[in-house]
Formats: structure tokens, sequence, C-alpha cells
């Protein structure tokens, strides 16, 4: 209840858009694999600034 009010750090908000990003090129890869590429690009490009952070 205490933590409702909590914003999430940016460290958060970068690994739930990753997860996001991998999990719908997981979903793509099956119909579309040109978008389930581009999705993973844009997934390392968030990595890259989840290590930039530490």
């Amino acid at each position: 209840m205490f933590g409702l009010f909590k914003k999430k750090s940016d460290k958060e908000k970068l690994d739930a858009q990753y997860k996001k990003l991998l999990k719908e090129a997981h979903t793509l890869s099956t119909t579309n694999r040109k978008l389930s590429d581009q999705k993973v690009s844009e997934a390392d490009a968030v990595l890259k600034q989840l290590e930039a952070l530490d």
C-alpha cells in the first residue's frame, strides 16, 4: 500500500520496455519476420541504454 505512489526508476522503465519489445518480436516472428527483426533491433537499443545506466 505504501508503494502505491512510488514512481518507477529509469532503469525499471527501460527494463519493462525491453521485455515488451522482446515479447512483441517473438509474437511477430511467426507472421512477419521483417517487423520481428525491427523489434529486436529496438530492444537492442534499449538494452544499450540500460547498460549505460549501470
